[in-house]
């Protein structure tokens, strides 16, 4: 019999000793809590497959027994691992997840936030998604939809589709069970849609939207108007309601020039859902060992009025969308190999994806600034892996 106080666990492991057991009442030889916090430990030690898992928990079986107590005082199989994975409901899984991830959210102190001119603090959150190449089932890509926050990467939540065109789907059901009040929202173009403006401000919350070709009508009405807008301090200045601001960055080799064109002359044209201003964002790189300069250009719309933020914290949620890519998807794929992993069973990879998340958030938190350095200090003992997890030691 299992001496494990599931009582005393806090943390990470507090949360998944709360996921429903989904495998069926017979033939079960190890608690559910064991399996979660034992996968849960091999992914802080930087193990990328269930042969690699299984690997590292048996060189430190006895240690983890010990800490763990269950009730047979030994590993599970690979296959056992697996059919765990493959069994969790996926949806209650990823609703702990988001729980425990939420109650890390209040460590991030004001990373990722603007202060509006009336006081108002919001938090800026990227949503976007992944496909997991390598979970293909019978030729079908596995496609996660994330809403993260800007700054620090938590991630809020989490919905899985089968297709990328099924991406707006996803975001309808993540915007539907999640408080989008003190928000502002920032997609790329795919989410640019009347339909999610409208949820979102529902919500109450804001958006930045990119505007691109998809939306044709849109994308051509704005960049007419900013191709016959005057310069800035002309006498047509005030038709237009002109404002204008340059952001400079430095480093990583270059230096980069993001300049921002306003105006609000298009809101009532645009018709689009909450707008207040349309802007024309210019990005001008130049390459310090080349000296080759590129630019770019894209526009914005958003429900951020000039009344309330300035374009320079426009910006900041502009540029605080990359959060998602640069510390959520990159090191899941580079660190975890999540687009290397061919485990695709059930709901085995969004199970994954959903740990691979909270443990990477834990990793942060806890102040590794590189994934590959928590998993280096977790590697070589099991009792610090799961102390960060969150089971005191006995």
């Amino acid at each position: 019999m299992s001496t494990a106080d599931y009582t005393t666990w806090d943390g990470l492991a507090k949360y998944l000793a709360q996921v429903c057991d989904g495998r069926s009442r017979r033939g079960q030889r190890y608690e559910w809590p064991y399996l979660l916090v034992l996968l849960a430990a091999a992914l802080t030690a930087g193990e990328r497959t269930l042969v690699g898992m299984h690997h590292w928990l048996h060189m430190h079986e006895a240690e983890l027994v010990k800490l763990l107590q269950p009730r047979r005082r030994c590993i599970p199989s690979v296959i056992t691992l697996g059919r765990a994975l493959s069994k969790v409901k996926v949806e209650n899984l990823e609703e702990m997840v988001s729980r425990y991830q939420r109650e890390l959210d209040g460590e991030c102190g004001d990373a990722g936030t603007i202060v509006t001119q009336q006081g108002e603090q919001l938090v800026g959150q990227a949503l976007d998604g992944k496909t997991v190449r390598g979970a293909s089932a019978y030729g079908e890509l596995v496609h996660l939809t994330s809403l993260v926050r800007h700054g620090c990467g938590v991630v809020y939540d989490e919905a899985k589709t089968s297709v990328k065109m099924h991406e707006r789907r996803a975001a309808d059901i993540i915007f539907s069970r999640n408080d989008l009040r003190h928000t502002v929202t920032t997609t790329d173009a795919l989410h640019t849609s009347k339909k999610q403006a409208r949820q979102i401000l529902q919500g109450g919350g804001d958006y930045v939207f990119v505007v691109k070709g998809n939306q044709h009508t849109l994308y051509a009405d704005i960049s007419a108007a900013f191709t016959v807008l005057p310069p800035y301090g002309s006498w047509e200045q005030e038709y237009w309601q002109y404002e204008t601001a340059t952001v400079p960055y430095y480093g990583h080799g270059r230096t980069e020039l993001v300049t921002l064109e306003s105006t609000t002359a298009l809101n009532a044209h645009l018709a689009f859902p909450g707008i207040a201003q349309v802007v024309r964002r210019t990005r001008r790189v130049t390459y310090h060992s080349s000296g080759k300069t590129t630019v770019s250009i894209e526009y914005l719309i958003t429900t951020l009025s000039r009344g309330r933020v300035t374009l320079h914290q426009i910006e900041a949620c502009r540029r605080g969308h990359w959060t998602i890519e640069n510390v959520t998807h990159y090191p899941r794929d580079e660190s975890f190999g999540e687009d290397r992993s061919t485990i695709r069973t059930g709901s085995a990879p969004q199970a994954l994806a959903a740990l691979r998340n909270a443990v990477a958030a834990l990793l942060r938190t806890e102040g590794w600034n590189t994934l590959p350095a928590g998993f280096r200090y977790c590697r070589e003992s099991p009792q610090r892996s799961l102390k960060l997890l969150g089971i005191p030691a006995t």
